[in-house]
């Protein structure tokens, strides 16, 4: 099975360790029950039972703690992340929050040259502790370049902290909060420890209606200790970047997660309803809008995984990574809002109800294309890499699944976040070529389409200045990128042809819209217009092969999953 079922929880991992910490994980969630948990969403009920069971568990040591900071099964291991991540996701977005501000918070630490910090870090973890990224501020957001939190030195060495931070998660219980800010003279940029409890910390708010924290708070002259700076400089604006790079991945598990338990719970109650005399089930609308909800789903899934591949192999020499996660936080995540839209059509009105998972899954699904970065902000980030993945490929040893029990040293030591523009990828037209499926042959012809109007016809001066012109482009190429992935991980888990040219479908026809959107720019030339128009197509329609999936692969799920009550 590709799509997560908490009901038949087999081994997840070759890991034995995080696979017991998947099962006292699920077997937490459903003792606490379907309405507790609605319950505690709408009362914002602090989770603090959660957070005691993850402390019992030791779950953030064992999980969030390098290799060599920790006990035997400590390390950080992407592909130990993913599988937690997707089962936060599933029960509840609130309780993957507190473990994804965790995450971000430890970035800076764990990329720091203090070794008494991290030392004092993974006690923390061993403790229980949860962590904070003290970034964003409430006129600037993420402009980290506009900062205006200070740390003013001292004369005996010391610092003191003095500004305000907005949009902080964990910021009412951290034990350290990562924050970041600038030396007032210099200039220079920095980040140091924070704790919540310090007198000099001022908890101004929860800015969202949630029952997670984002927190606004001030640093009234808060004192910080030489002790306590993670970096400064240069390394300190790095691992700002750098966090952001690891930590964002994250939010395409959140989808995953959200739509895998929205998926068997719209496929409960239609099954088990009636109406004009027929299974909601039969009506051919609702086999179409099933069918394409799980093979958008299950792409999510298999982009996701693959990409962690990368992230686990990546080098100085190979930073493919850097192109594929901001993929799977823009794109995974803008499919999860596609995959719900779908299943609400389906189950209507119900999807509104107080006591079903669904209406929570309506709501948090939404937040996450918006987080770590808009889906703008990661797609022009994303175009920078366009050129040499169409024009100027290279040759890289194979990659298979990492699911090796090693630490990902990497993402802790990348160096300077800059040079975007000179990473090189592999040849894209492998992957399309190893999959003589109708749909992927029509997907690669609308793809070669797309690489010719970039070498004839690309942007010119005026139109690469052009955001919105920019953003119709990103967004064909990130479904070039994404189609590529999935088609290796489909080769590497044996996903059947039915199923994957089923994903193609789809595909096809997310690029023909997209094309149109681009054809219809109005900085777009003749040329350009032209050529979108040849972009365009209709899916390959195997109407047998759509039937043997919904059957296979989609109604197979009818009652396999529900949320004890």
């Amino acid at each position: 099975m590709i799509l997560l079922n908490p009901a038949q929880l087999t081994e997840a991992h070759p890991d034995p360790k995080v696979n017991e910490i998947l099962r006292k994980t699920v077997a937490f969630f459903e003792a606490k029950g379907k309405r507790r948990l609605k319950a505690d969403d709408q009362d914002r009920v602090w989770y603090a039972d959660f957070i005691e069971f993850l402390k019992q568990e030791k779950v953030y040591a064992t999980l969030l703690t390098p290799q060599g900071y920790g006990g035997p099964d400590c390390r950080w291991d992407t592909s130990r992340l993913c599988v937690f991540n997707e089962v936060l996701g599933f029960y509840g977005l609130s309780y993957w929050y507190t473990w994804q501000v965790t995450i971000l918070g430890l970035g800076p630490i764990w990329m720091s040259a203090n070794e008494e910090l991290k030392r004092r870090t993974a006690q923390l973890l061993d403790q229980g502790e949860i962590f904070g990224f003290g970034l964003s501020e409430k006129e600037h957001g993420a402009d980290i370049y506009a900062s205006e939190m200070l740390l003013i030195p001292q004369p005996d060495g010391s610092f003191v902290a003095r500004g305000n931070k907005y949009y902080i998660g964990n910021g009412n219980k951290a034990a350290i909060i990562s924050t970041f800010g600038r030396h007032p003279q210099t200039g220079e940029y920095a980040f140091f420890a924070v704790d919540t409890q310090h007198p000099r910390y001022e908890l101004v708010k929860n800015v969202t209606p949630t029952q997670y924290f984002v927190a606004e708070f001030n640093l009234n002259d808060y004192p910080i200790a030489a002790a306590d700076v993670m970096s400064q400089g240069d390394e300190a604006w790095n691992a700002a970047l750098n966090t952001v790079n690891v930590g964002k991945y994250n939010l395409g598990w959140a989808s995953v997660g959200i739509c895998t338990h929205a998926l068997y719970e719209a496929l409960n109650h239609a099954s088990a309803r009636q109406l004009y005399g027929q299974h909601v089930t039969d009506f051919p609308h609702v086999k179409r809008m099933f069918v394409e909800a799980y093979a958008r789903l299950v792409a999510m899934k298999l982009f996701a995984l693959r990409a962690s591949d990368y992230m686990r192999s990546a080098s100085l020499e190979d930073r493919r990574y850097l192109l594929y996660n901001p993929v799977v936080k823009m794109k995974v995540t803008t499919q999860g809002e596609q995959v719900i839209d779908l299943l609400w059509d389906v189950i209507a009105a119900k999807g509104f109800e107080k006591d079903v998972y669904f209406s929570t899954a309506t709501r948090d699904i939404r937040g996450l294309p918006k987080l770590e970065g808009t889906v703008h902000v990661n797609i022009a980030l994303i175009v920078k890499f366009m050129q040499n993945y169409f024009f100027y490929p290279t040759t890289y040893p194979e990659i298979g699944r990492r699911l090796d029990a090693c630490n990902d040293d990497f993402l802790f030591d990348q160096g300077p976040a800059k040079n975007l523009g000179k990473i090189q990828f592999h040849d894209y037209r492998a992957a399309y070529a190893s999959r003589p499926l109708p749909n992927v042959q029509l997907f690669a012809e609308q793809t070669k389409v797309f690489r010719e109007l970039l070498l004839s016809a690309g942007p010119d001066a005026s139109q690469q200045k052009d955001i919105d012109f920019l953003l119709a482009i990103g967004e064909i190429f990130t479904l070039v990128v994404y189609g590529q992935l999935i088609l290796e991980n489909a080769q590497l888990l044996s996903i059947s042809d039915d199923l994957v040219d089923q994903i193609f479908d789809f595909m096809v026809r997310d690029m023909s819209r997209f094309a149109l959107q681009l054809q219809s720019k109005p900085s777009s030339t003749q040329a350009q217009m032209a050529l979108c128009m040849t972009m365009m197509r209709r899916p390959h329609v195997n109407e047998a092969r759509t039937l043997r999936v919904l059957q296979a692969d989609v109604y197979s799920l009818n009652g396999a999953y529900a949320m004890r009550e």
